[in-house]
């Protein structure tokens, strides 16, 4: 701390110079974390998928139905805990752009198979008893203003009512929240048998099944036995983890930790370049006073010391605050809560960021203090002549 003030000093003899590199490291972070969050969005149902759960989908495609029939046959299977089905319905509130996720579940086995969600008990009974109820997620609430009573019409492009009206009416009976910050609370569940009775067709299909079962560890032997137990079927199944589901979800957009890896490691090498170069010039710049504080006893280790100081003050100034800045940003809630509906700074990636600082700093630094180092008393005078 003794030469902080040097340190700092140095820093600053160039302000300009510093200021703009102070500023492309800044932004370089703040884009990280940027990043960093919306790829926490789009793939939280990967990280929310449960180790024990499967789902069954069609073998064909994952738009392609199955017959509602197919619950009881999987239930019965060796190794299956339990067995819940959903079904996509894609709703819409008044306009277009109001699009959010919405499916009819079996209400009570639904809430069973998902403790993630959670829902006071009062709320929980209510929408078991209402045909036409619904549960919305707390950050779905909050983006329309609904609460506990009202009555909520949606559209959507897929289901008509078999009266051939597309309006589809719903009781908020419920606002669930979720366990973890990476639980998703933008969705809109209601009444499976509501939504079966109304449509104009495909009665008697759901969308897919989420299968619980008991031993995690022979999860992979229950996936297997249930695609066996449709095979050759008019509507044949395949099993797989939630996870794997949840990923094929999300790279339908493309895939996601490629693009943002890409992304972060282009502009991390761009900002080193710049950094490093921002630091063999000012060293190049204070030969003769390399010469001088060796000359007055500075050792090699010191003159290192001071030259990785400033670099890592740099980076961990402009850096931090880059990180810091998006951490603040993420406490307000999303934005969007229609495409970015988990919305936070996780700190895994917090502590990776600050780690990519610390490397920018140090790497940035390395060759301009090794040189310096090395450098001789007579060499860095005769240079300065």
């Amino acid at each position: 701390m003794k030469f902080f003030r040097l340190v700092w000093g140095n820093l600053w003899r160039k302000p300009l110079r510093t200021t703009l590199t102070g500023l492309s490291v800044f932004v370089a972070f703040l884009l990280f974390g940027l990043l960093c969050v919306i790829r926490q969005s789009l793939t939280a149902g990967i990280s929310m998928a449960g180790a024990d759960r499967l789902v069954t989908r069609q073998k064909v495609s994952i738009i392609q139905m199955l017959p509602v029939s197919y619950g009881d046959r999987i239930a019965q299977i060796p190794g299956v805990a339990a067995v819940v089905h959903q079904s996509w319905f894609g709703g819409i509130y008044k306009d277009p752009k109001n699009f959010f996720p919405s499916m009819p579940v079996q209400p009570e086995k639904y809430l069973e198979m998902y403790p993630e969600f959670v829902l006071p008990e009062a709320q929980r009974k209510a929408w078991i008893a209402d045909r036409r109820g619904a549960i919305v997620g707390r950050s779905l609430a909050e983006r329309f203003g609904w609460k506990i009573g009202d009555t909520v019409p949606l559209m959507s492009p897929i289901w008509r009512r078999a009266d051939g009206s597309g309006a589809w009416e719903f009781h908020v009976d419920g606002i669930y929240s979720g366990a973890k910050k990476s639980t998703d609370t933008s969705q809109f569940f209601f009444h499976y048998k509501y939504y079966d009775e109304g449509r104009s067709f495909a009665k008697g299909m759901v969308g897919w099944y989420t299968v619980r079962v008991k031993d995690p560890a022979k999860a992979d032997e229950v996936a297997k036995t249930i695609d066996a137990e449709f095979a050759n079927s008019p509507y044949e199944t395949k099993t797989e983890p939630e996870g794997a589901f949840a990923q094929a979800f999300a790279q339908q957009v493309g895939n996601i930790g490629a693009i943002m890896m890409s992304i972060q490691a282009a502009v991390f090498l761009t900002i080193l370049f710049v950094a490093a170069n921002t630091v063999a010039q000012a060293v190049r710049e204070r030969t003769e006073e390399i010469g001088v504080l060796k000359a007055l006893g500075f050792s090699n280790r010191m003159v290192f010391g001071l030259v990785l100081a400033e670099s890592l003050l740099l980076a961990a100034v402009a850096g931090l605050a880059g990180l810091g800045l998006i951490w603040l940003i993420t406490l307000g809630g999303s934005p969007s809560p229609a495409f970015l509906p988990v919305f936070y700074f996780p700190i895994p990636d917090f502590m990776v960021g600050v780690f990519l600082v610390a490397l920018l700093g140090v790497f940035a630094a390395a060759l301009p203090a090794w040189q310096a180092m090395r450098m001789g008393v007579a060499e860095a005078l005769r240079r300065a002549t």
